[in-house]
């Protein structure tokens, strides 16, 4: 396809584009209060789930002590025959032992990074979060050898939130690239694809089923998948990636 644009960078957000990391928390937050109510605390596990909400909600998802503020506020009777502090490590074991379990990408998502790798593609990381949380998910799905480790841009790191372009713009420039070969993928309407635009990245947008997929971005994306792994069929029909 030598008339396709080229693609020199393709920066890539992980929570939801990646990684399905609402139906993961999901998933490990039951583990965690499964564990506390299999080792005495006398509550029903969905009303654990929903207080927990709430707590996530008031003290933000990076708070460390979400297990505690959860168990201070539950009734006496609940709390009144069990440790507290074993029950929170009870939990925190459980949520990391879903790490184990369920942080992994499909064979077709790996396929598709060592592809975009071997055709001379670099690839980075735009994210949300802390950079050692962050960085955990890069190193147990395995595909930070897939990245250059010069193009990974955490918030908490920066200093800079996804909502705000100069984040992107210092990506741009850490590339070195022209901005129109340089991609971003993101689940997120308003921090990855309207940023995005706003910082004149070629912008694609995973609407998968994630927390953000019920909000429309406010600018358009170049693209619109559903998942990840449909990232091959852009780039194979418009940049001309190999099959």
């Amino acid at each position: 396809m030598p008339d396709s644009p080229q693609l020199d960078v393709i920066f890539i957000d992980i929570d939801d584009t990646l990684f399905a990391t609402t139906d993961f928390v999901s998933a490990a937050r039951r583990d965690a209060l499964q564990s506390m109510i299999d080792r005495g605390l006398n509550a029903n596990i969905d009303d654990l789930l929903a207080e927990l909400e709430l707590v996530v909600a008031e003290f933000g998802s990076n708070h460390d002590h979400h297990y505690d503020f959860l168990l201070k506020r539950l009734p006496a009777a609940v709390t009144g025959n069990v440790n507290i502090d074993l029950m929170v490590v009870a939990g925190v074991i459980a949520y990391h032992n879903a790490k184990w379990k369920h942080l992994h990408i499909g064979d077709a998502d790996r396929q598709l990074l060592l592809d975009i790798k071997n055709s001379g593609i670099r690839l980075g990381v735009i994210s949300s979060g802390l950079v050692r949380k962050q960085i955990e998910k890069i190193l147990r799905l395995e595909i930070d050898k897939y990245i250059d480790p010069k193009l990974i841009f955490i918030t908490h790191g920066v200093g800079v939130a996804k909502s705000n372009v100069q984040l992107y713009e210092s990506a741009i420039a850490a590339t070195g690239c022209d901005i129109s070969r340089i991609m971003h993928v993101g689940d997120h309407p308003y921090h990855d694809i309207d940023t995005g635009n706003a910082a004149g990245m070629v912008t694609v947008w995973v609407n998968g089923g994630g927390k953000h997929s019920v909000n429309e971005p406010r600018t358009s994306p170049a693209f619109k998948i559903s998942c990840f792994a449909e990232l091959r069929a852009v780039l194979v029909n418009n940049y001309g990636l190999n099959k």
